[in-house]
């Protein structure tokens, strides 16, 4: 089925990142966009005031956070489709990223209302780049679960992707996750990047359980705070090939349960490939050599 294209002659929604820390990151565009708009939209009206404030930008502000979001994005949109220029600010960095102005973003897609994305600052690239990590891909993981079970799980099922792994995370949990990825990753450096761009900017690279020991004993002398952006490095070759080992002996383990409960070779195989990912010649090739 087609879908139908709206043609909008006029109006648009602009995404405007906001500075992450320092006021000099500002880009014209932005101040333009903020100054000329019909209408802001913000995740906290309190924050973006606050800055309009600093940049003596006089102009209408109206809330649009996550629990607003599914019921007032219809009314944002109708706005542009009338002609009125809408600039939508998160409370930092940019909008969509970790953030309720994705599904904005996808709604206005959708919809085929015109969007213009301004280029600006944002913490995960920032943060990257700090951290030193020589890995030239990264994958960005947003918050890491709030239960200890779950943050293991999630690194688990990252462990072998060839990417350095970067997250955000809260100063109250930080101590928590550096636990679960001193678990999952005990021999990999990893950096914490905090208030990144501000006054008190700091980046502490050390090896995980190292930063976990640092982390906790600051901890008990004064409450961390600040943004903090998590950047562990990718996998190193010779942890690829310990973790391509462990796959393969539990898969070696699971082909001998399945084979002693009756299933046939094929069979085998192919739930080795489906619970392992390995390679469908080295399941069969398990399978077959499974003790009986």
């Amino acid at each position: 089925m087609t879908k139908q294209i709206q043609h909008i002659t006029s109006g648009k929604l602009i995404i405007c990142p906001t500075p992450i820390g320092n006021l000099g990151d500002i880009t014209q565009r932005m101040r333009d966009a903020l100054t000329t708009a019909d209408v802001i939209y913000a995740e906290d009206t309190r924050v973006t005031g606050k800055l309009l404030r600093a940049l003596e930008i006089s102009n209408t502000v109206e809330r649009l956070d996550e629990t607003v979001m599914l019921t007032r994005a219809e009314a944002v949109l109708a706005r542009v489709r009338a002609g009125e220029t809408v600039a939508y600010c998160s409370d930092a960095g940019m909008p969509g990223v970790s953030d309720p102005g994705l599904r904005l973003v996808a709604l206005a897609q959708e919809q085929a209302v015109p969007v213009e994305v301004l280029p600006g600052p944002t913490a995960v690239p920032t943060a990257y780049v700090a951290s030193g990590c020589t890995n030239p891909r990264f994958y960005f993981g947003g918050f890491l679960p709030r239960k200890h079970t779950q943050r293991v799980q999630e690194l688990r099922a990252l462990q072998q992707l060839d990417a350095a792994l970067i997250f955000y995370e809260s100063p109250n949990r930080l101590v928590e996750s550096l636990q679960a990825i001193a678990e999952v990753f005990p021999a990999r450096s990893l950096a914490v990047c905090r208030e990144l761009t501000k006054l008190h900017e700091e980046v502490v690279r050390l090896k995980s359980q190292d930063m976990l020991n640092y982390f906790q004993e600051r901890e008990q002398a004064s409450p961390i705070k600040g943004e903090i952006v998590l950047v562990i490095d990718g996998i190193s070759e010779n942890e690829l090939k310990v973790c391509e080992q462990t796959k393969i002996d539990q898969a070696q383990t699971r082909a001998c349960e399945l084979k002693h409960a009756g299933l046939k070779d094929k069979e085998i195989a192919k739930a080795l490939v489906k619970e392992f990912g390995i390679s469908r010649n080295n399941a069969y090739q398990l399978a077959m050599q499974a003790a009986k």
